[in-house]
């Protein structure tokens, strides 16, 4: 009896726990995988370091940088990273954090079941960027940290120069908040600017109905 076939295209992320995974009509499977700073630093590293990132405000490091940022951050109980890929393919960058430990939390009254969000999206050549494929992505990060986490609000703070992100989230249902400017922060190895944010709310009744 003839062996079978082996998957042309194998997925490199099989092996990894997701904590969220769900079936986006007519775009796949997307699974929100924890992030392994030292597996998937080089792959992170060439996303921020692209002049498209800056608003992530990692240009310039280097990948040792970029690892110690998310090996800090693993250590942490109230911000947490995740890869998010689409039928095995890495789509985004996830970071999700508690606003009332954040800096973002100084500049909103925080509500309790509020969470925080950060999403990088990869570039339109690393499985990206394709119509449709956004408004997908969106609606399954938010269906994680709404019903997986069981939160009742969405809060994000792109920079207010960023202004197809900031479209991206009103056309998903967020409610332009106020636009503040957040304080600075330390990382390890790495000084963050302070930035003008745009807030934005996603409430979990208005994300799904009730």
């Amino acid at each position: 009896m003839p062996a079978p076939h082996a998957d042309p295209h194998p997925d490199p992320y099989a092996s990894r726990t997701a904590v969220h995974e769900q079936v986006v009509d007519g775009l796949g499977t997307v699974r929100v995988l924890p992030l392994d700073p030292a597996a998937d630093a080089p792959l992170l590293h060439r996303w921020v370091s692209e002049e498209r990132a800056v608003f992530w405000g990692m240009n310039g490091l280097t990948e040792q940088q970029v690892t110690d940022i998310y090996a800090h951050m693993d250590t942490l109980d109230t911000h947490h990273a995740f890869l998010v890929v689409r039928d095995g393919t890495p789509a985004a960058l996830l970071q999700t954090y508690e606003p009332a430990a954040d800096r973002v939390g100084e500049c909103y009254p925080v509500e309790p079941g509020d969470i925080g969000v950060h999403l990088l999206l990869a570039p339109a050549g690393d499985g990206g960027a394709r119509h449709g494929w956004t408004a997908g992505l969106v609606t399954a990060v938010t269906t994680y940290v709404l019903v997986g986490l069981d939160r009742t609000r969405v809060v994000v703070d792109p920079d207010v120069a960023n202004e197809k992100a900031i479209a991206r989230f009103v056309r998903q249902g967020f409610t332009a908040g106020p636009r503040v400017v957040l304080p600075e922060i330390d990382l390890p190895d790495v000084y963050l600017p302070e930035k003008r944010a745009q807030l934005a709310f996603l409430a979990r009744e208005v994300a799904f109905g009730g």
